[in-house]
């Protein structure tokens, strides 16, 4: 009889041990879950700054292109080109 009470004690003993490590790796990946949300959500805020500068520094090149540089002269006039064939299909639309 006392080794079945040794048996029953063990088991209950080991079910604790598990309910604790299950209820630590619980705070852990709750604790991930957040730290993956905050990592996403600062991802998504450089992802925003990289858009924006990205327009700067071609706005910019541009700008340089057309206040006369020579390195840039083909794609000034690529870029006029470009604009100049929306600006005719946006009036072709209009006109319709």
């Amino acid at each position: 009889m006392g080794e079945l009470v040794d048996i029953v004690d063990s088991l209950e003993n080991k079910v604790s041990k598990l309910l604790h490590r299950l209820e630590v790796l619980n705070q852990a990946n709750t604790k991930l879950k957040n730290e993956l949300a905050s990592l996403r959500e600062e991802h998504d805020t450089t992802k925003v700054a990289l858009g924006t500068w990205e327009e700067k520094y071609n706005s910019l090149k541009l700008a340089n292109t057309l206040l006369g540089s020579d390195t840039n002269k083909k794609e000034a006039k690529l870029k006029i080109n470009t604009l100049i064939r929306e600006l005719d299909s946006c009036i072709a639309q209009l006109a319709e």
